[in-house]
C-alpha cells in the first residue's frame, strides 16, 4: 500500500506540474506579427502536450486501486511519451521550418497514436493476455519506428535552419538554437526511456515518473527563454519569405518580357559597382567589417546598396562571397591585435575583431592562418619555425 501512495504522490506532482507549465505557456502573450503566428502555435501546441499528459496522469490515478498499478502507471506511461514524442517533434519541427510538417499529416498522426492506445489500454483490462502481448509489442514497434522517423525530419529541418541562419546573417549564429537541438535530444532520450522501465522492475516506473517532471520543467523553462530572444528566427524566416516572393515576382516579369540579360552587364548596375566599391573602401577604414550580428540587409543598407546588388558585386568583382571575405578581413585583423595587445586575452581579440562566437573565432583563425592564435601569438607570428 505504501508503495502505491509513494507512486501516487509522484503521479499527482507530475500532473500538477503538467497543469502549471500548460497554464504558464498559455498565459504568455507573443506579439501578433506575421512571422510570430508559427511561434504562437508552437506555444499552444506544447502547451496542449502537458495538459494531454495532465489528463493521462489523471487517468492513471483514477485506476489506483487496481492490483496491478505499477504495470498500468507503466503502459500510461508509455502512452504520455508517445504522445510527448510526437507532439514535441512538430512543434520544434515547425519553429524551426514553418510548414515542414503539414497539420494534416500530423492529425493523422495523433489518430493513429490515439487509435494504437486505445487498443493497448483496453487490452490491459481484458482478459486476454495474448492479446495484451500483441498489442504491447506492436505498440512498441510502432513507438521505436516513429521516434526514428521523427529525428530524421527533425535532423533535416535543423540543417535547413543553420543554412538559412547563415545565409541570411553571415555569422556562425549555430550557437544561438543550440537549445533546440539539445532539447530535442533530450526530449527523445527521455520518451524511449521508457522502453527501458517497461522490462525493468514495475515499481521503478515512479523513478522514471520523477525524471519527467524535470525533463518537463527543464523544457518548458528553455522555451519561455527562447520566447524573449526569438527575434533571430523571425527575421530570418522573414526573410526567407519575402525573398521567394520578390524570386516569383522577378521570374513572372522575365516570363512576361520574353528573357533576361545579364544582371552585371546593365548600365544601372555598374553604377551600383562603383558606389559599393567606394563605400566599402571607407567601411574598412572605419573597421565596420567588426560589428557582428548584422543581416545582410543591415550592412547593405550602410554601404548604400541592397543585399542582392552587394551578393552579385562580391560574386562578379569579388570573386568570393561577402562572408568569406569579412571573415578574411576580421582574421587579419585579429592577427595584428593579437601581436600588439599581447596584455588582451585571446577571447577578447576574438570578439573585437567580431567574433561573437569563441569556438567560430579559433575555428576560422586555425582554418585561414593554419594555427592556433595562441600559437600565433607565442611565436610573434611566425609559427613554421617552431
Amino acid at each position: 500500500m505504501s508503495q502505491i501512495l509513494e507512486i501516487q504522490f509522484i503521479q499527482w506532482t507530475a500532473l500538477a506540474v503538467s497543469l502549471t507549465l500548460a497554464a504558464v505557456l498559455l498565459l504568455i502573450n507573443v506579439p501578433r506579427t506575421e512571422y510570430a503566428k508559427k511561434l504562437t502555435r508552437s506555444k499552444t501546441t506544447i502547451a496542449t502536450n502537458f495538459l494531454i499528459g495532465a489528463f493521462i496522469f489523471g487517468y492513471t490515478l483514477y485506476h489506483e486501486g487496481i492490483p496491478d498499478y505499477d504495470d498500468f502507471s507503466a503502459i500510461t506511461m508509455l502512452i504520455i511519451t508517445a504522445f510527448s514524442s510526437i507532439i514535441m517533434s512538430y512543434s520544434l519541427i515547425n519553429l524551426m521550418q514553418p510548414r515542414y510538417i503539414d497539420s494534416s499529416r500530423f492529425m493523422v498522426s495523433l489518430f493513429i497514436l490515439f487509435f494504437v492506445c486505445a487498443v493497448l489500454t483496453e487490452s490491459f483490462f481484458s482478459d486476454n493476455n495474448l492479446l495484451f502481448r500483441i498489442s504491447i509489442i506492436t505498440a512498441i514497434v510502432l513507438y521505436v519506428i516513429q521516434n526514428v522517423w521523427l529525428i530524421i525530419i527533425f535532423d533535416k529541418a535543423y540543417r535547413k535552419s543553420l543554412d538559412l541562419l547563415e545565409k541570411y546573417y553571415d555569422e556562425d549564429e549555430e550557437h544561438k538554437i543550440k537549445w533546440i537541438r539539445f532539447c530535442y535530444i533530450l526530449t527523445m532520450l527521455t520518451t524511449t526511456f521508457v522502453l527501458i522501465y517497461m522490462f525493468l522492475p514495475k515499481d521503478l516506473i515512479r523513478l522514471y515518473t520523477f525524471f519527467y517532471i524535470l525533463y518537463m520543467i527543464y523544457f518548458a523553462s528553455n522555451f519561455i527563454s527562447f520566447l524573449g530572444s526569438h527575434k533571430l528566427l523571425l527575421d530570418a524566416f522573414g526573410h526567407s519569405a519575402f525573398s521567394e516572393q520578390r524570386m516569383v515576382r522577378k521570374r513572372r516579369t522575365e516570363r512576361a518580357k520574353g528573357g533576361s540579360q545579364d544582371p552585371a552587364d546593365t548600365d544601372d548596375v555598374k553604377d551600383e559597382f562603383r558606389l559599393i566599391e567606394t563605400s566599402l573602401k571607407k567601411w574598412v577604414e572605419e573597421k565596420k567589417y567588426r560589428e557582428f550580428d548584422k543581416s545582410r540587409e543591415e550592412v547593405a543598407h550602410e554601404l548604400g546598396t541592397t543585399k542582392e546588388i552587394l551578393q552579385l558585386y562580391f560574386n562578379e568583382k569579388v570573386g568570393q562571397d561577402f562572408r568569406s571575405w569579412r571573415t578574411e578581413l576580421r582574421i587579419k585583423d585579429a592577427k595584428e591585435m593579437l601581436l600588439d595587445k599581447k596584455d588582451t586575452s585571446i577571447n577578447l581579440i576574438g570578439e573585437m575583431a567580431g567574433f561573437s562566437d569563441r569556438s567560430n573565432f579559433h575555428r576560422q583563425f586555425t582554418r585561414l592562418v593554419g594555427c592556433s592564435p595562441k600559437k600565433w601569438r607565442d611565436t610573434s607570428g611566425h609559427p613554421e619555425i617552431v
